[in-house]
């Protein structure tokens, strides 16, 4: 992945691509399988059908992949979009960056991977991640008084979605409930940190609408995947940052009594997807020092989805965890398929991600919005 640069079509004032790419003889994941050899046309920053002027390029019988989504990042500057553009990941939801300004001036990146976020996310005073070095106390939530004024600050600095991170000893259930209640209110999905059993169960009754992580002390129960499908809950379970999480503390120090458990947040991820519940691929990538584990940006989702199908997932399902699903619950009308009019958010690989979810790594050429990045 090193050495990738743009290739810019040519532009209108606004620098959006212009003209139009004809990408020929390549097979499209249409999230039920490949399609026979056909061909793409990039017009423009969107998916179009006219090949007339438009440039050729032979796909060679490649695979081409919806520009692919992490739906559980951390940001960190604009080299975090390079890398994630260079592994193909085309758009990407922050969970927790700050200050606003920072956020702002990573959105639109021509060229680079687009971006959602929630700024910074709500935490309790009392909890791990609210005593953190640097933790803003714009982020801080006492009790219910305070929750519809915090999710009103995070709407004016233009959250796309409101984070509640729920780490115990931290927000009790009334705080919590409030928080979600606002976020509705605002018209902002409620999307809860949760790595823990009982976090799981805080966030199930105050009805938040996206649960990221999985219990790294006990695995979920029947139970738990019932009251998810029943509300219509979806889970993005991070399962490489868990995996980085086990990995890190397999110290002596460590009792087995209270090591966190790999296992635990495999058996989860299995329980859900047999439930039916809706997975979506996230990996928590971050380069901070102050949190248990850094996943690689970029490369980590290719081991989510690694991670996903030893899980249980089918690698149709893996993929549609990276691209369809994530666009469809977090309202990206325009993305996550290869059709007309959607966005030209597009991976060419070499190599049946089907056949092996480990070919989603042989990436070849990406596209971001019609603007072109490929390896030199």
């Amino acid at each position: 992945m090193e050495n990738a640069t743009a290739r810019v079509p040519p532009t209108a004032a606004d620098g959006r691509p212009t003209g139009r790419t004809a990408l020929t003889n390549v097979r499209i994941f249409d999230g039920r399988g490949l399609t026979a050899p056909s061909t793409v046309v990039v017009d423009g920053t969107r998916i179009g059908t006219d090949t007339a002027g438009a440039r050729v390029v032979d796909g060679r019988g490649g695979i081409l992949l919806p520009g692919l989504i992490d739906a559980h990042i951390h940001l960190n500057g604009a080299d975090t979009l390079e890398q994630l553009t260079d592994y193909g990941v085309t758009t990407a939801l922050d969970m927790g960056t700050w200050p606003a300004a920072t956020v702002t001036a990573l959105r639109s990146r021509p060229g680079l991977t687009d971006i959602r976020s929630c700024g910074i996310g709500a935490s309790s005073a009392a909890s791990g991640h609210g005593q953190r070095p640097g933790r803003p106390r714009e982020g801080l939530v006492a009790g219910p008084r305070d929750a519809a004024g915090y999710v009103a600050d995070r709407v004016a600095e233009g959250a796309d979605y409101i984070k509640i991170i729920i780490d115990l000893p931290g927000f009790d259930q009334p705080t919590l409930d409030s928080l979600v209640a606002a976020a509705h209110e605002y018209g902002r999905i409620a999307i809860a940190h949760a790595s823990s059993f009982a976090a799981v169960d805080m966030a199930q009754a105050a009805g938040v609408d996206v649960v990221t992580h999985v219990p790294l002390d006990h695995a979920l129960d029947e139970a738990a995947a019932g009251q998810m499908i029943v509300d219509r809950r979806v889970v993005i379970p991070t399962l490489a940052m868990m995996e980085a999480i086990v990995e890190k503390v397999r110290r002596p120090r460590h009792s087995a009594s209270t090591r966190p458990s790999y296992k635990a947040a495999r058996e989860s991820v299995s329980l859900l997807y047999r439930a039916g519940v809706p997975i979506l691929a996230g990996t928590d990538a971050n380069e901070s020092w102050a949190v248990p584990a850094s996943p690689l940006f970029g490369d980590s989702l290719h081991r989510e989805l690694e991670l996903l199908v030893d899980a249980g997932l089918s690698t149709v399902d893996a993929l549609r965890a990276a691209t369809s699903l994530p666009a469809r619950h977090f309202g990206l009308t325009a993305r996550g398929t290869i059709q007309p009019g959607m966005r030209a958010d597009l991976v060419l690989i070499a190599g049946d991600p089907i056949d092996d979810i480990t070919a989603t790594r042989r990436i070849e050429q990406v596209w971001c919005a019609g603007i072109e990045r490929f390896q030199d």
